[in-house]
């Protein structure tokens, strides 16, 4: 009998700390929900530079920042295995192009972990990207995986511009970042802007 007793107080006891548990897990969900704390989450660092360049190549800064939040976490200093640098992770051979395209003779590759040139030239890259595919999902895909890679996928078919799903990305890395990009800019624009511009 008394090990019968044992047992149920020490179903209580499991019942008690589950539902603890449940209430914690239900309580950190809804203080991560609130604004005060999505902010930190989602900060707005660098803000005065996005904003300058984002109207100067009528880009919207809430996607450059949600791009940069994905590419470095906001690190000036970050270099990717393959040698992206900086906070929008430009590549070198993209960022003499761009130079070159703005007759920025003065550029240098150290340059792009400097936050105002690689600001400036990670937003003309995606307003060069948003003047060639004008859908977010194509411009997301482009600036991860490259346009000769996005223009292939739509020539196949692979990518249907009419009836467009991450899903049929065909670079796995590529359909996680735009969905990452995307995610991003939604917090971005419930917190510091309009609704989300994508469907």
């Amino acid at each position: 009998m008394k090990k019968k007793g044992f047992t149920v107080r020490r179903k209580k006891k499991r019942s008690g700390f589950f539902f603890t548990l449940v209430l914690c897990v239900i309580a950190l969900i809804l203080l991560f929900q609130s604004p005060p704390i999505k902010k930190v989450l989602y900060p707005y660092p660098y803000k005065s530079l996005i904003e300058e360049y984002a109207q100067q190549y009528h880009v919207d800064p809430l996607l450059v920042i949600s791009v940069i939040r994905a590419e470095s976490k906001f690190l000036p200093y970050s270099q990717s295995h393959k040698g992206a640098l900086g906070l929008m992770q430009l590549m070198p051979d993209t960022a003499d192009w761009i130079a070159e395209t703005l007759g920025d003779g003065s550029f240098e590759q150290s340059k792009l972990r400097e936050p105002e040139k690689n600001i400036q030239y990670g937003t003309w890259y995606i307003a060069s990207l948003q003047k060639e595919f004008e859908d977010i999902t194509l411009v997301l895909a482009a600036y991860n995986g490259g346009r000769g890679h996005v223009n292939e996928w739509i020539r196949t078919e692979q990518l249907k511009v009419d009836d467009l799903n991450t899903d049929d990305i065909p670079f796995r890395e590529t359909r996680e970042y735009v969905e990452r990009v995307k995610d991003n800019y939604a917090n971005y624009q419930e917190l510091y802007g309009e609704k989300p511009r994508f469907k």
